[in-house]
């Protein structure tokens, strides 16, 4: 499917359903991924080592010991990455959400966007999410391409310095991250917990 044969526009209220499980699903594909990059690094196999310890004197179960923290870890990650990026945020001073749409009328993808905290910081991408069944046939560019141009007319119509647009990207995220990459974008900073990358932010100056 060529980019082409998308069009974008404003979510219906008939369409949320669909679109907050196209956003569950996208988290569902990320969060096992994130889970395990960030409780492999070393300060945190110390952590859970230290919770088991102190579990097997609370505990009859030694296994349950070992496992209980694991889980909790895990549980406790996904919940946030669930808030985070599986519901709909309100809408913006930027308009939203979007979703992209085939000829046929399948919707196939989610953006919604977000001024930056601070003057000049640009406009943030908060939602990007493509359905599984139309992955690498040009939505995900084509919701990128919507967002710059939204972008541009924001910080017009404000009078900002400069039009920019950043977009969060968990690290376990390889093909939105080259993606990005292959349209100019730039990776400039980012946050995660312990010393250790969880999200990167990817800026444009359009």
């Amino acid at each position: 499917m060529a980019p082409s044969h998308l069009s974008v526009r404003e979510m219906r209220e008939d369409e949320k359903p669909l679109v907050l499980e196209m956003l569950k699903a996208g988290v569902k594909d990320t969060e096992n991924r994130v889970a395990l990059h960030a409780l492999t690094r070393p300060p945190a196999l110390l952590l859970l080592a230290a919770a088991s310890s102190g579990l097997r004197f609370v505990l009859a179960s030694f296994a349950l010991a070992l496992l209980l923290p694991v889980f909790l870890a895990v549980a406790a990650m996904k919940l946030g990455l669930r808030a985070q990026w599986g519901s709909l945020p309100p809408p913006g001073g930027l308009g939203g959400p979007w979703v992209a749409v085939r000829g046929s009328g399948d919707v196939c993808g989610v953006l919604a966007l977000a001024p930056g905290s601070s003057a000049g910081d640009g406009a943030r991408v908060t939602r990007l999410s493509v359905s599984r069944w139309h992955r690498r046939r040009g939505v995900g560019r084509r919701l990128l391409a919507f967002a710059e141009s939204r972008a541009r007319a924001w910080a017009g119509g404000m009078g900002e310095p400069r039009a920019r647009l950043v977009v969060p990207v968990a690290v376990a995220a390889w093909g939105v991250a080259g993606m990005l990459e292959g349209c100019g974008y730039q990776a400039e900073g980012s946050w995660g917990c312990m010393g250790y990358t969880l999200v990167r932010e990817f800026s444009k100056d359009l």
